[in-house]
């Protein structure tokens, strides 16, 4: 689950590379983004007249394949669209787009726009994204990835392609994760591979299994697991740096399978929920990241891991669970259950005095119709805290956008038998309405926010940008940018 394509930096001039495919930039009105100008004057200036002849335009995410005819070293020009706004995220889409459309080319040279160090960043992280493949469960032959990277940078950008390449890391290991089948992925499996990774990126890993999860009074995670035949787990990792004066926790849920228990889902619902624990390894890959790049904070990640299944064990409609520190709950849909486990951990991390604590779920059906596929819901206890996660977001290059957590759906959640419902009486607001039910158990005092990825964590289409069909590792950057603000005072 690593990164393995070998990207390297020069700052030669790309018509002079010895590489299968050179990789440049257009911009609408079909003009040459910087980077291109070497391989333009190889061509003796002819290079947009002869990208206008196959049709090319600039537009952003679009790729265009020219011969070269001997006029450079590599065979092939790619010609990636900016479009417009040529910002960090145009150009990690470009790199990544161009990248994908090169699979099974042997070395490919980036001469995109990488004059600053920022800028390079973003072009290898977009070529590295751009790169993955899950190719585990296939047979006979397949197109591998691109196998040799090489920048083209005007400036000392090692310390950003570093950092690229280990966020590039940690997404392939999400993506991996959520594209992983259930049939080798059960809760167990979940949290072996957060082990794994824990002892080998430095992190400190407790994993409570069934029997520990049943006598510390664990009731959600408990009674969402009860039904499977592969019993639930708690993971809890921890990063410490000896520096550090605050401390960040995240939450994330993670069902390795969800057929919505009891309340069972329709297959057309259901066939991509392998998916569903994809809070959960944005939580592992973030930490794994973190540990990497060493910010000055404290750490805490936990992954809440159950199968939903329905059986004769499972919970049933009106059951009431004991939430972890003695909060009762009305389970009334089992479909409802990523708020029952996550609720779990959000009232253990108070043990951690946490000065920011920040939950990641594929939650609700309801974040698709009000958001789309690509854009995560952020709600929070605060609007200063709101906006920061949404700045966040928006700095790791992740689309997001802000919601309120209206006071009046409380009610909705009332419950005549227990301390609060699991769904609300009234159909409207889900997205909403489950951020108001996992409020409820945040911690007094504690900042809190709360990231519904339900449509960005898995793309059903067709690949786009650096992002490819399946698992996207959604969330993941955020975190990591969270951290960062966080051990910076910006958050």
């Amino acid at each position: 689950m690593d990164v393995t394509t070998n990207l390297s930096i020069t700052q030669n001039d790309p018509a002079s590379l010895d590489v299968d495919a050179v990789i440049i930039g257009t911009v609408p009105g079909l003009q040459l983004a910087s980077g291109a100008a070497g391989v333009d004057q190889a061509l003796e200036g002819r290079l947009v007249e002869a990208l206008k002849a196959v049709g090319a335009t600039g537009k952003a995410g679009e790729v265009v394949k020219l011969p070269t005819l001997g006029a450079i070293t590599a065979p092939v020009i790619v010609a990636a669209g900016l479009g417009e706004d040529a910002d960090g995220e145009a150009l990690r889409r470009a790199a990544g787009a161009a990248v994908r459309a090169l699979a099974g080319t042997g070395r490919v040279a980036l001469a995109l726009p990488a004059e600053s160090a920022e800028a390079a960043g973003d072009v290898a992280t977009g070529a590295l994204l751009g790169n993955y493949g899950f190719t585990r469960y296939r047979t006979g032959e397949q197109t591998e990835p691109v196998g040799e990277l090489i920048l083209v940078t005007g400036s000392d950008a090692t310390a950003a392609v570093e950092r690229a390449e280990t966020l590039a890391t940690s997404i392939t290991l999400v993506r991996d994760l959520v594209n992983t089948p259930p049939s080798h992925l059960s809760p167990e499996d979940l949290a072996d591979v957060a082990e794994k990774v824990a002892h080998e990126s430095g992190l400190q890993v407790e994993v409570l299994d069934e029997k520990a999860l049943v006598d510390a009074g664990y009731g959600g995670i408990v009674g969402v697991g009860q039904g499977s035949v592969n019993p639930p787990r708690l993971v809890r990792l921890a990063y410490s740096h000896p520096q550090a004066t605050k401390t960040v926790v995240f939450v994330g849920k993670g069902i390795t399978f969800d057929t919505g228990g009891l309340s069972l889902k329709p297959a057309d619902s259901m066939d991509w929920m392998k998916s569903d624990m994809g809070g959960a390894a944005a939580v592992l890959g973030s930490l794994q990241s973190i540990a990497a790049l060493k910010p000055r904070v404290n750490v805490i990640g936990y992954l809440t891991i159950a199968e939903n299944m329905p059986s004769g064990t499972a919970q049933r409609p009106s059951d009431v669970i004991t939430i972890y520190g003695g909060k009762t709950v009305e389970v009334l849909n089992t479909d409802a259950e990523g708020r029952l486990v996550m609720a779990d951990a959000l009232v253990r991390s108070a043990e951690d005095a946490p000065d920011l604590l920040v939950d990641v779920a594929t939650l609700t059906g309801a974040q698709l119709v009000a958001l789309g596929t690509r854009t995560t819901g952020i709600m929070a206890n605060s609007d200063e805290v709101r906006e920061g996660v949404v700045a966040a977001a928006g700095r790791a290059g992740e689309a997001s956008w802000g919601m309120p957590l209206p006071e009046e759906l409380r009610k909705g959640l009332d419950s005549p038998v227990a301390d609060i419902a699991n769904i609300s009486s009234d159909r409207w607001g889900g997205m909403l309405t489950a951020g108001v039910f996992l409020k409820e158990f945040v911690p007094d005092g504690v900042r809190w926010a709360h990231l519904d990825i339900a449509g960005p964590s898995f793309h059903k289409g067709e690949p786009y940008g650096y992002t490819p069909k399946g698992g996207t590792g959604a969330a993941t950057r955020t975190l990591v940018q969270i951290a960062e603000d966080v051990a910076a005072g910006l958050l």
